[in-house]
């Protein structure tokens, strides 16, 4: 096994499976649609989200990583030396399978940092934000959320929107002081996907306090963008 960056074992044996499978499930002609749609630079193999979990299942659950150190290593090889985008969502899908479980420490924030500001699309990014990020934030707030508000005010677009995004999935357990900070850190901003992922976070609260949306929306009146305010109303009215 050759070691990684980090000086930790990475199992090419596991990486080479998984890339197998990925192009056992190919379908040539579905890649260019799915490129064009993604708009990305790297090509994929044409294996839609629900055959790679199919393709991937018995090997992933075949193989297990003994700790932390080989599962970071490995999956970062497997994302860094990505040829096609599928091996990339592979990455993210071996960071989330169940074996991986106790690994998910506040130590891990580096390595989805990276998946964050090297993969810099939505696709990429949502996943890890609300999959991975999030959860983090729930099991060690002391060590993450500061981590988050930085992040809010960061340059990359790609790590404030994370910091936005990042609590979908805590419905009753978010963080509202957090998430209207990384919010408020971004009013101003006009770019596309930082106004949608205000508004998604805020429609998604919604489902567990509409009143409270309905307050914080109308308290921020017209810093909020059009955008914003469509999304986060979306539901409620």
């Amino acid at each position: 096994m050759p070691r990684g960056d980090s000086g930790d074992a990475v199992d090419d044996d596991l990486v080479r499976a998984i890339r197998a499978a990925l192009a056992a499930a190919a379908d040539p002609a579905k890649a260019p649609g799915m490129q064009a749609y993604m708009k990305s630079a790297m090509p994929y193999l044409g294996v839609p989200k629900p055959v790679r979990a199919l393709a991937l299942r018995p090997v992933l659950a075949g193989r297990t990583l003994p700790d932390p150190a080989s599962w970071t290593a490995t999956v970062l090889a497997l994302w860094r030396d990505a040829a096609y985008r599928e091996e990339r969502y592979a990455a993210i899908d071996l960071t989330g399978h169940r074996a991986y479980r106790a690994y998910q420490r506040s130590t891990t924030l580096a390595m989805y940092e990276e998946m964050i500001t090297t993969g810099a699309w939505w696709d990429y990014v949502d996943e890890v934000a609300s999959r991975r990020v999030g959860p983090l934030l729930a099991a060690e707030p002391a060590v993450i959320r500061p981590v988050m508000l930085r992040w809010s005010r960061d340059a990359d677009l790609w790590r404030r929107r994370t910091s936005i995004i990042c609590q979908l999935s805590l419905k009753a357990a978010t963080d509202l002081d957090l998430l209207y900070a990384c919010i408020d850190a971004n009013l101003d901003d006009r770019d596309f996907f930082i106004r949608k992922a205000i508004g998604w976070a805020l429609r998604q609260y919604a489902r567990t306090d509409p009143t409270e949306v309905r307050r914080y929306v109308t308290a921020r009146g017209e810093a909020l963008s059009p955008l914003s305010r469509r999304e986060a109303l979306k539901n409620i009215g």
